[in-house]
């Protein structure tokens, strides 16, 4: 075990001389140095012996399957290697090879894509800074030296959709990104759809351009004149369209235009071999999203998962058609079922899969082999694969920094609470090790979206709260979260929102009663949402925690929805009211953390990033200076070269050390 209670000497360079020898100079304490990009406030020196002692927990690198290669028996990967400031695309040639690496840079590439017909290059998404504004590149594989091609314009916000795979073709969409003031005119919001040769970007064609933020293209038909859209309205409400190719008329065709049947959402999955069935994922018949079957004919939708009462959240479909391999949410824990495409019947899984919690499945288009990752308790993601022979062969290796073993880290559990108005309530319970006695201090972490879940999965840095600091960290599902049916999903909208506070509320009430667990040393932190949600329990339970750590969070709803980006803005209104219509305006001033300040009195850190287009980093720094006024400590932490959350590993330690030493001054003393 290892104690880190900070003495005077580590804490503050002013006190020195009370913690020196007597006949002997101070020696100075070494700290670290933040890098350029991170603007520090508030937040005391760091002692370099806190960060060489916490340091191991700093390097856990996982990998997260890309794509399959079209013809070969090799995938792409992102993972950052021992070293590396970011995640990067690998090709990975043989299972537990090291892969090639094949893009590099200061930011991170998280998608890659294999030219579909030989594989002769990728194609990858790269943003700058975490600005979100990603831009399509094409890399020439098998050539010394050869260099990313820009293959889209800077001033659009892109995105890989599908192959054509027949011509090699690639469609993918634009959005423009506003870059008006607030309160000033701003444009109207659409999406184009192009079809462009990646060899030859010159000679791009425009599909369709379509209104709103939120369509995407998936696989075309199999004779590659139409391809499906969902048209993403809400979390509670999304549509499939079809495109004409030729045409560029676009069709609704789910549900059925002039339905009168409830909001549901709706995504196509794949198609059947003769493209006269689509096969489906939707909540219309019921509160989980089941696997069905869309005749396109005739409009009538078969259900295929009814009997399985959870989430479909993955389908891929083997390249014949006769298999279909899809995910389900299982109370926070992804997993496969497997189905004869041509019965539509559930089968039995070919063979045991590692234990865990399933990533991103695939399978190889000439193979029939299904790529899928595993995460759990004891590592990050590692990348499997299950064979037409019904073996399970392990692709990748996570790893740790040296010496660190991972084997004993604590379960996840899943515990549950009656809220305010008797709603049952879930989260995810990572309890320390059995040497630490005693009540524990508590860390609660409340996930982002707010239509996200907590799942189970490798807690990563978070571990080291567990393991070496003897939290309990509970990671809670409120109202509004994903995975636990549409109604549940709806809610905390528009004028209930605070309900979902108030579920923390009754969280705090529950740790009270537990024998094991100190409701008088409770922090509480989140990220995006989680980061609105911590600063809404500061103000309406400052006195049951002990401090709060905000990570780009909302900080105003009405400044917030002004300031967005503008492709999110309507489907972030669907989500938390219209700040246009005066009541609801009023009633965002009224909950929002900002106009609460005054009553946040326990110390308050806040993570930003500069560039974050989700929630500008201006929420940050408006609660910051208001907190401040009231006199309550706050540190602040923002970085230059980051948007919505680090992902340059520098930046993310120094976040780590800071997160610690805040953790020592308040629940930890």
């Amino acid at each position: 075990m290892i104690r880190l209670r900070l003495s005077l000497c580590a804490i503050g360079i002013a006190l020195l001389a009370a913690c020196a020898s007597p006949t002997a100079p101070p020696a100075p304490t070494a700290v670290v140095v933040p890098n350029a990009n991170l603007v520090v406030q508030g937040i005391p020196p760091v002692p370099q012996s806190l960060a060489d002692a916490i340091g191991r927990y700093n390097d856990f690198r996982g990998h997260a399957f890309s794509d399959w290669h079209p013809t070969q028996r090799e995938m792409l990967v992102s993972h950052r290697k021992a070293g590396a400031n970011t995640a990067q695309i690998f090709r990975v040639t043989t299972p537990l090879t090291e892969g090639e690496q094949l893009t590099d840079g200061t930011d991170p590439v998280a998608r890659a894509t294999y030219e579909p017909r030989t594989g002769q290059y990728i194609v990858f998404e790269r943003a700058a800074g975490g600005n979100e504004v990603a831009q399509i590149y094409r890399l020439p594989l098998g050539q010394a030296g050869a260099r990313p091609v820009l293959l889209t314009s800077p001033d659009e916000r892109h995105s890989i959709n599908t192959w054509l795979r027949k011509s090699g073709q690639l469609i993918y969409s634009s959005v423009p990104i506003d870059r008006t003031a607030q309160g000033g005119t701003r444009a109207k919001i659409t999406t184009t759809l192009w079809l462009m040769d990646p060899a030859k970007p010159e000679g791009r064609r425009k599909l369709a351009e379509l209104d709103g933020g939120g369509w995407a293209a998936s696989r075309p038909s199999p004779d590659e004149r139409v391809v499906s859209l969902t048209r993403y309205l809400s979390a509670n409400e999304s549509q499939i369209w079809m495109l004409d190719l030729d045409s560029g008329v676009a069709k609704q065709v789910a549900p059925a235009l002039g339905s009168q049947e409830a909001k549901a959402t709706y995504s196509p999955a794949g198609w059947t071999p003769d493209g006269r069935t689509l096969w489906i994922a939707s909540d219309r018949a019921g509160e989980f999203r089941e696997l069905m079957k869309l005749d396109l004919a005739s409009g009538r939708i078969d259900r295929v998962s009814s009997h399985i009462p959870w989430d479909v959240s993955g389908v891929t479909l083997t390249e014949d058609g006769s298999k279909l391999a899809a995910q389900f949410n299982v109370d926070g824990r992804d997993e496969l079922r497997f189905f004869d495409a041509a019965t539509a019947k559930e089968v039995r899984a070919p063979a045991a899969l590692p234990n865990g919690n399933v990533g991103a499945a695939s399978f190889h288009r000439a193979r029939n082999e299904l790529a899928f990752s595993i995460s759990n308790a004891q590592g990050p993601g590692q990348i499997y694969s299950l064979g037409t022979d019904g073996k399970v062969q392990q692709w990748t290796r996570a790893a740790a920094a040296p010496g660190m073993d991972t084997s004993g880290f604590s379960e996840q559990k899943i515990v549950r609470w009656k809220s305010f108005d008797g709603t049952t309530i879930s989260g995810l319970l990572t309890a320390p090790p059995k040497k630490f006695t005693g009540k524990r201090p508590v860390l609660i972490s409340i996930h982002g979206g707010p239509e996200s879940q907590a799942g189970f999965g490798f807690l990563g840095r978070s571990a080291y709260f567990v393991q070496e600091l003897g939290m309990a960290l509970i990671q809670p599902n409120v109202r509004g979260s994903s995975g636990y049916g549409k109604s549940f999903l709806a809610m905390d909208n528009g004028f209930k929102r605070e309900d979902s506070v108030k579920d923390i509320g009754a969280l705090l009430d529950w740790i009270a009663t537990q024998p094991d667990l100190d409701a008088a040393r409770v922090l509480v932190t989140g990220g995006s949402y989680g980061g609105y949600m911590t600063l809404a329990v500061s103000t309406n339970y400052a006195d049951r925690i002990a401090g709060a750590i905000d990570v780009v969070g909302i900080s105003h709803f009405v400044t917030f929805l002004n300031n967005t980006e503008s492709y999110r803005r309507d489907l972030r209104r669907v989500e938390y009211g219209d700040e246009r219509d005066p009541a609801m305006k009023a009633h965002l001033d009224k909950i929002s953390p900002l106009t609460n300040a005054a009553k946040i009195k326990k110390p308050l850190f806040v993570i930003q990033g500069k560039n974050d287009p989700r929630v500008p980093y201006t929420e940050a720094e408006q609660i910051v200076e208001t907190v401040r006024k009231g006199g309550t400590p706050v540190w602040y932490l923002r970085a230059d070269n980051e948007g919505h959350g680090f992902q340059k590993k520098d930046n993310q330690d120094f976040q780590f050390y800071a997160t610690v030493l805040f953790m020592q001054q308040t629940v930890l003393k």
